[in-house]
């Protein structure tokens, strides 16, 4: 039986699990630090947390991580690489994906995503219900597209940036890393590192250091 182990037992861990039974994986095996107080998602099991999911994930026909968080996200699917974790690439049947883009391990394409010619994106990545992204994007590592996001073309996101429900892009805009985009966000201008957006047109509320992501 093909089994894919899941980090995180939340609703976005739900969302992937019925992405992986799509895809074609037979069997979805939780992990979460709420074990064991949390004992199922959904319909699946939650077998233990993070550290037994590191002693057996090399183990698995496959593992991902499902985590909102980015800067999280990203860290622990470099863990779970250090132990010899595979780590899986999951695309909805109903996602399309350009055979001229890439898509990093860990990244995930959710049911309407598209992701056009020319694109790259990094490891541990989610595309969003709905979400796009346009020719020769690139994405770094960690990068979260909320649903219904749209980065028109040629569009640079660092690493563990999270753009929110319906934000978008004008063409040729750079995000820098730590980045958050409000929902709605009409980001216009290039947007340096650790800053939150919001608005039509984004700007700034608050600088974020990266501290604030790697600890939440």
């Amino acid at each position: 039986m093909k089994t894919l182990a899941v980090l995180g037992a939340s609703g976005h861990g739900k969302v992937v699990a019925d992405i992986a039974l799509a895809c074609g994986w037979q069997h979805v095996v939780f992990y979460d630090d709420a074990w064991p107080e949390r004992v199922t998602n959904g319909h699946w099991s939650v077998a233990g947390d993070s550290k037994a999911l590191l002693a057996v994930a090399a183990g698995f026909d496959g593992v991902l991580v499902a985590i909102g968080n980015c800067a999280v996200r990203l860290a622990r699917q470099r863990e779970l690489e250090a132990v010899g974790a595979k780590l899986a690439t999951l695309i909805h049947p109903r996602a399309w994906i350009s055979p001229g883009a890439q898509l990093g391990a860990g990244t995930v394409a959710m049911a309407g995503a598209v992701v056009n010619v020319g694109a790259v994106l990094g490891d541990a990545c989610i595309v969003n219900t709905g979400a796009t992204v346009d020719h020769d994007c690139m994405l770094a590592d960690g990068v979260h597209l909320s649903p219904g996001a749209h980065l028109a073309g040629n569009v640079s996101v660092g690493a563990c940036s999270w753009l929110g429900i319906g934000c978008v892009t004008r063409q040729g805009i750079r995000i820098g890393t730590h980045v958050v985009a409000g929902a709605g966000a009409v980001v216009v201008a290039d947007i340096a590192d650790g800053l939150t957006v919001v608005g039509n047109p984004a700007r700034s509320l608050l600088p974020r250091s990266s501290a604030y992501f790697s600890s939440n």
